[in-house]
């Protein structure tokens, strides 16, 4: 907790001109920088599994990754144009702050101070999350309120350690935290009996239990979510162009699949008179231009990536390891909270 707290500080006193940055040292757009360049360089993980890891061949996957495939696919119609630069929690907001990174998508939660003081601009959420605990069956707990006195790993600079703090001082629990820098560190702790209990948000908590497929009934996940983890990725405060293409991106993914848009049936779906579906796949509507991208840049994305539930079902749905419910994840029209914002 005091080497969150230091860290914040150590942020605060940073100068305003290092949080107004707008665009990378170059002085030029970020989409000017990016298309210069010939790459979108995104923040990744250390490594979750289900969310941005990479494979023995350093080739990268999962639901955040596929956030930066699908920007890149818009930007230069080729999603693979794309390099991951991996980042603790501590290290994630000064990379992108810096200018070291395009773009952040790296289950970083949306926070009012990491979207004023810190800089960033968060853009639209891709997964609503919420912070659970996991346990060996061997210690009979049943809640979270019944961990007083029991240590808990738990990774630094993260809305996870306050909220550990928080649950804690609001139960009136005596939690003794153990904090890691590195989320492997974390969980290699607590699988190694250095803790208690481990604490983090609940899909990473699925992440957890996918790596313990022979021995899944040693460990129970607590029912207990005790925060709201709403995840989006982020830019940097200023570029609003920029900030327009990450966003409407993500948006435009969520509105293919409640159009039943997918990247199977994008090309026959060109042909289709609906004046929405027009809009979308840029045959009508100028939306390319008023971001200064070609007006085929979601049809790209959905071609290339796919829409919102592909890229949820294969990296953490049903098709993945992860086998994670949609819940709140699911469409507006199908009991959850995913809803795109008109585009038109």
């Amino acid at each position: 907790m005091i080497r969150f707290a230091t860290a914040l500080a150590v942020c605060a006193t940073l100068s305003a001109a290092a949080f107004a940055q707008t665009a990378p040292p170059s002085g030029k757009s970020t989409l000017a920088a990016v298309k210069e360049r010939g790459w979108l360089q995104c923040g990744a993980s250390t490594g979750v599994t289900g969310f941005s890891q990479p494979d023995s061949q350093g080739k990268w996957a999962g639901f955040d990754v596929d956030i930066c495939r699908a920007v890149a696919a818009a930007v230069f119609g080729d999603p693979d144009k794309t390099k991951y630069t991996p980042l603790t929690s501590q290290q994630r907001l000064i990379a992108l702050q810096s200018g070291e990174i395009d773009m952040l998508s790296r289950t970083t939660t949306w926070t009012l101070q990491r979207d004023t003081a810190s800089g960033l601009n968060f853009t639209a959420v891709t997964y609503y999350d919420g912070q659970g605990f996991i346990v060996p069956k061997k210690l009979g707990v049943k809640s979270a309120k019944e961990l007083n006195g029991a240590t808990v790993c738990v990774t630094t600079g993260t809305t996870t350690e306050l909220n550990l703090a928080d649950f804690a001082r609001r139960h009136r629990v005596q939690i003794k935290p153990v904090v890691f820098e590195k989320i492997d560190d974390a969980r290699g702790a607590f699988l190694s009996d250095r803790c208690d209990a481990y604490t983090t948000d609940a899909s990473q908590l699925a992440s957890v239990r996918a790596t313990l497929a022979r021995v899944p009934d040693d460990y129970v996940i607590l029912p207990d979510i005790i925060s709201k983890e709403p995840l989006a990725p982020a830019v940097r405060h200023g570029d609003d162009q920029w900030f327009d293409i990450v966003k409407w991106t993500v948006f435009a993914l969520i509105e293919a699949e409640e159009l039943g848009v997918t990247s199977r049936n994008v090309d026959e779906q060109l042909k289709n008179a609906d004046p929405t579906l027009q809009r979308l796949l840029g045959i009508s509507g100028g939306n390319g231009k008023a971001l200064g991208l070609d007006d085929k840049w979601a049809y790209h994305a959905i071609k290339l990536v796919g829409n919102y539930g592909e890229i949820f079902e294969r990296n953490l749905g049903f098709a993945s390891p992860m086998k994670i419910e949609r819940g709140l994840n699911a469409l507006w029209n199908n009991g959850g909270l995913m809803y795109a914002i008109p585009l038109r």
